[in-house]
């Protein structure tokens, strides 16, 4: 059987305990290797094509109706685009966490938490890379812990699904910067947030690709934009 191999890339928004916001997102784009570089070419062109350089990093926190016709194009190729695939869970009330209850720290509830992320997206037959934003939280001792989860949790005792799990710099990966897009507007969306009217646009143009309203879970089996909201028990 000849395995493919995908780059995952994974972004977190609001995953620390007491950082003051109820909701956490944590998402990942995912598209084969082969055409990684082809689709960073892409969207650095698109960036060129609106009068930015191509090395404007793309972030949720920078959305203006000034580029709003540019952050628009982007969401409108990651939907064009069947190589690109997107999967998030959300968490919508930190404050309502019961660690003690389930016996582990918010530590170990993050890790479980990526765990839904990437346990729909890494299939046993298959190669993945997963990369992770440097700023994270995530150290060299937490990315071996979430591999030896992820091994043990898809039986792959032998380590050979995952090729690794490596941290990256957001400002040098397209895919990554498209990652903090949705799962920035995921997050803006389940804080009930409606102030920034360019962000309100975006959201709308992704509820116009998915014909979802992004508040509630889709079917698992969902692979292009397949989004979990974790309720707690």
């Amino acid at each position: 059987m000849n395995a493919k191999t995908y780059n995952v890339f994974c972004d977190e928004s609001c995953h620390l305990l007491n950082d003051h916001h109820e909701v956490m997102v944590l998402g990942a784009v995912w598209c084969p290797d082969a055409i990684t570089k082809k689709i960073g070419r892409d969207i650095r062109g698109i960036k060129v094509s609106h009068g930015l350089s191509p090395d404007f990093e793309i972030k949720w926190t920078k959305v203006s109706r000034g580029k709003i016709d540019f952050y628009l194009e982007v969401i409108d190729y990651f939907f064009s685009n069947p190589a690109l695939c997107f999967r998030a869970v959300v968490v919508p009330n930190k404050s309502r966490l019961d660690h003690q209850r389930f016996k582990q720290d918010h530590n170990v509830f993050y890790y479980k938490m990526f765990f839904y992320v990437l346990n729909n997206i890494i299939e046993n037959q298959n190669l993945y890379r997963i990369y992770i934003d440097i700023k994270d939280t995530l150290g060299i001792e937490k990315i071996e812990k979430l591999r030896s989860v992820l091994h043990n949790a898809r039986y792959d005792f032998n380590r050979e699904s995952i090729e690794r799990i490596q941290h990256i710099r957001s400002h040098e990966v397209q895919q990554l910067q498209i990652t903090d897009l949705i799962i920035g507007a995921l997050g803006y969306l389940h804080r009930g947030l409606t102030e920034n009217k360019g962000k309100m646009q975006i959201i709308e143009r992704i509820r116009q690709n998915t014909h979802r309203d992004l508040l509630r879970s889709t079917l698992p089996t969902e692979r292009k934009f397949n989004v979990f909201v974790w309720e707690s028990r």
